[in-house]
């Protein structure tokens, strides 16, 4: 008998460790102020709802760790956020599993999923989270007179003194290179999309390059502007706005040549907790779930029922996010929209150039 018994705890140890296992989920952010827009609107309502724990870290730009882990055969993440450009890059690799439209539910006000969600916002391995951008930011006290207004006033560095922070990469800072030299939003590919356009790009880059500290994470900027080692950044609106609400930074955004573009899910290849993550993906993009996320950080949602949603900021109820967020109309004028295909087709041989560049 006693034999038995030990035999059966330990019978009962084993299934217990394996329903836990089952009921796990792996995701894969951001860090900072974004990340923690995933857990409070995403995770914890997820946990409390199934039962489902949700164990989040965080990566530079979860796509690169994503990706090789699939390469490797040792998938360890079940959902990640990554940028609509990467979503389609792996998808197209075969790295990513198919996510069926249909597990998708319908708006808080009945509309179904496929009308709900904004043009492009649903991709057979991709499901939008929110719109973002990258935005003009100054440090307001450094420029007591005279305001930045404009993409070409960043790279004034006389009229506007100080060093500047910018993504490292190509994508964005060339776009925004033709914005300062008076190319227009609606002519910014078609010039990229030529050999004079990119040299025309790089050229107005070269302007200021002894002045740029190129960042990598996305909470970078935001601190190179509060310890005074750059005064103006091209970075993430999320980022700045959230320094200069939650810690009261005198950081101000120029909306003038944002640059926006989607983000949102993706499921790696081989994911181990498949179901779990379909069922995440399904209830965090959600018409309400959307809405708060927007509320903990300024990224538009891409449901138009979640719109009407958005309330004030979390941690300060006299901030209203809706004149905060990329997708308002105001912030829209001359706003610039990431073209995707160009960047699916043109990234390896742009960011190729733009390291040789930075290497002379």
């Amino acid at each position: 008998m006693r034999r038995f018994l030990v035999l059966t705890t330990a019978i009962c140890g084993f299934a217990g460790a394996a329903y836990a296992q089952d009921q796990a989920l792996d995701l894969l952010s951001w860090g900072g102020a974004y990340g923690k827009s995933h857990v409070q609107a995403y995770a914890l309502p997820f946990e409390a709802e199934t039962g489902i724990k949700v164990n989040v870290s965080d990566a530079d730009n979860p796509a690169t760790p994503l990706k090789a882990q699939v390469e490797a055969g040792n998938v360890t993440t079940d959902v990640a956020s990554v940028e609509y450009a990467d979503a389609v890059r792996l998808c197209d690799e075969g790295l990513l599993e198919n996510i069926d439209v249909g597990i998708l539910t319908a708006g808080t006000d009945g509309t179904a999923a496929t009308e709900d969600f904004i043009e492009g916002a649903v991709t057979d391995c991709f499901v939008a989270t929110d719109v973002y951008s990258m935005v003009m930011a100054y440090d307001d006290s450094k420029f007591p007179d005279a305001k930045p207004s404009t993409p070409a006033d960043f790279f004034d560095t006389a009229k506007f003194p100080g060093k500047r922070t910018m993504r490292k990469g190509a994508k964005f800072n060339l776009e925004y290179a033709l914005l300062a030299d008076g190319v227009p939003a609606d002519k910014v590919y078609e010039t990229l999309g030529t050999p004079e356009g990119v040299d025309q790009a790089f050229a107005k880059l070269d302007t200021i390059k002894n002045d740029v500290i190129w960042w990598e994470a996305g909470a970078q900027p935001p601190q190179l502007l509060a310890d005074g080692e750059v005064t103006m950044a091209f970075a993430f609106n999320g980022r700045i706005f959230d320094a200069a609400t939650s810690e009261k930074k005198p950081f101000k955004i120029v909306w003038d040549g944002q640059i926006y573009e989607m983000e949102g899910w993706v499921i790696p290849k081989g994911a181990p907790h498949l179901d779990n993550a379909l069922k995440f993906v399904a209830f965090s993009t959600g018409s309400e779930p959307l809405a708060r996320a927007a509320e903990w950080i300024s990224y538009g949602p891409p449901r138009k029922s979640s719109g009407k949603l958005v309330g004030k900021f979390q941690g300060d109820d006299s901030v209203d996010m809706a004149p905060n967020l990329p997708t308002s109309e105001a912030n829209l004028k001359n706003a610039l929209a990431s073209n995707l295909d160009f960047w699916v087709d043109h990234d390896a041989e742009l960011n190729e150039r733009f390291n040789a560049w930075l290497a002379k």
